[in-house]
């Protein structure tokens, strides 16, 4: 055995106590969409089954199989969904082949697939998008609450060996791990009841995403077959995102590591399995030992807000030079330590220099909101207090038909050349800077509720 198993105990988390009713993408996503989903209602973690037979739910009862009304997708329609649910069984035969090249034996295949049915539940929440009504400032206050800090602090003092031993393997900061468990799940308390394999299978053989879900409904099996997590304890998001800090079955796959030593890679009953896992994946992400994620900072006077993108990356000693300085005269980082600016908030709100550490948190979770969640909360997790900067009071969030809208208005004066469907990328907030200079805005491309009322007044 191991030192570093001899250090680590087996740790049990608690019961699915609530669930978190928010969309920002759980971990390990690989797809373009917001496909992890939202979790799912409260459910007890079901106890292992005797029998060597699978347990499998019933297909959720539903007449026949129904698109919502705006469904636009081939796949989606009313007509192609009643097809795949009756074509489900003869779906999941197919696939394993599939499954086989991927190291899941012929008996597992057979034995996990028996009376699988699909969930024809799930297509409502695979189409219907989540809007967010949230700004930046509000998500990260929401999640970043003083009752989690106290049950962080609470998480890693109870689990003091393992978060070092992460720390100390993985040159990771243990409190961003921590803060990840923390929002992920609320410390294992909101983990999602949906079977892995009954969501990951319905998706791998219904609905506008199949060619993605087969690789994940495999993984899943393999996950089962090779004894990893027992399978009645393999629940989690309807999109299949499991575990205590929520991965999907291929990043599981990926980098899901034994770290209590017991010849299982448990993420879902094991702390230590779960912690070490989630270090591995930052460190695959690029987290560098011994730096921050970022430091928040002021700017002076007349700056001009064009810097502010992720692809102007500067050393620390180029910002400082610009005027860049930390709050409340606290020292600024290495000069030779790379960073780039970011503005959550516009000009009115608080301001990042972000370093290659936050993008190994963007890794895990591509949202910028996320990812400043997860690096505030591991700091006052630390023992950090806020933020010096307010949030802005006014700033309220576009809804997805503004941010069409929105699109739409700045292609009309020639400014934005893409599509109008309300994702708001680079070429969106280029677009938003360049229509900020002409009215004379501070231009810092924040595509905001203040642009999207200037353009409305000017009739564009």
């Amino acid at each position: 055995m191991s030192n570093r198993t001899t250090v680590l105990r087996r740790h049990h988390a608690g019961g699915i106590a609530g669930a978190m009713m928010m969309c920002l993408g759980l971990a390990g996503c690989a797809s373009p969409d917001d496909v992890t989903g939202a979790l799912a209602a409260p459910a007890a973690r079901p106890a292992p089954v005797a029998s060597m037979a699978p347990s499998h739910p019933p297909a959720t009862p539903r007449a026949p199989a129904a698109a919502p009304a705006a469904s636009t997708h081939p796949d989606m329609t009313p007509q192609a969904l009643a097809r795949a649910e009756a074509n489900f069984d003869r779906c999941i035969a197919s696939l394993e082949p599939l499954a086989r090249s991927k190291g899941v034996s012929a008996a597992g295949f057979r034995r996990y697939t028996a009376g699988l049915k699909p969930d024809m539940g799930i297509m409502d929440k695979l189409q219907t998008q989540p809007e967010f009504s949230r700004t930046a400032g509000d998500y990260v206050t929401m999640l970043v609450s003083e009752t989690r800090i106290a049950k962080g602090r609470q998480a890693m003092a109870q689990n003091a060996a393992v978060f070092e031993a992460v720390g100390r393997t993985y040159g990771v900061d243990p409190y961003v791990v921590a803060a990840i468990w923390g929002i992920e799940t609320n410390y294992g308390g909101a983990r999602g009841s949906y079977p892995v394999l009954q969501a990951t299978g319905t998706l791998a053989c219904v609905g506008r995403r199949q060619t993605y879900f087969r690789d994940e409904f495999v993984a899943a099996l393999r996950i089962v077959d090779k004894g990893d997590v027992p399978e009645s304890h393999l629940r989690g998001s309807w999109a299949g995102a499991f575990g205590l800090t929520q991965f999907m079955p291929t990043a599981f796959q990926r980098d899901a590591v034994d770290f209590d030593g017991d010849g299982h890679r448990n993420v879902v009953d094991s702390v230590a399995d779960a912690m070490g896992s989630t270090a591995n994946k930052l460190k695959r992400g690029g987290w560098v030992a011994g730096r921050s994620w970022g430091y928040e900072v002021t700017l002076p006077a007349r700056f001009n807000y064009a810097m502010a993108s992720k692809s102007i990356r500067k050393p620390m000693r180029e910002w400082w030079a610009m005027g860049v300085r930390r709050p409340e005269g606290r020292p600024m980082p290495s000069g030779d330590e790379m960073a780039y600016l970011l503005l959550p908030a516009g000009a009115k709100g608080p301001v990042f220099l972000m370093t290659d550490n936050f993008k190994a948190i963007l890794s895990y979770n591509p949202a910028d909101a996320y990812a400043l969640a997860i690096g505030h909360l591991a700091d006052r997790i630390r023992g950090g207090g806020p933020f010096v900067q307010p949030w802005p009071e006014d700033a309220r969030a576009l809804s997805r038909l503004e941010r069409t809208e929105l699109q739409q208005r700045l292609a009309s004066r020639g400014l934005y050349v893409g599509p109008h469907d309300g994702a708001l990328g680079e070429k969106t907030r280029d677009a938003v800077r360049e229509y900020q200079v002409s009215v004379g805005m501070p231009a810092d491309g924040l595509p905001s509720g203040e642009v999207l009322d200037s353009l409305r007044r000017s009739g564009s």
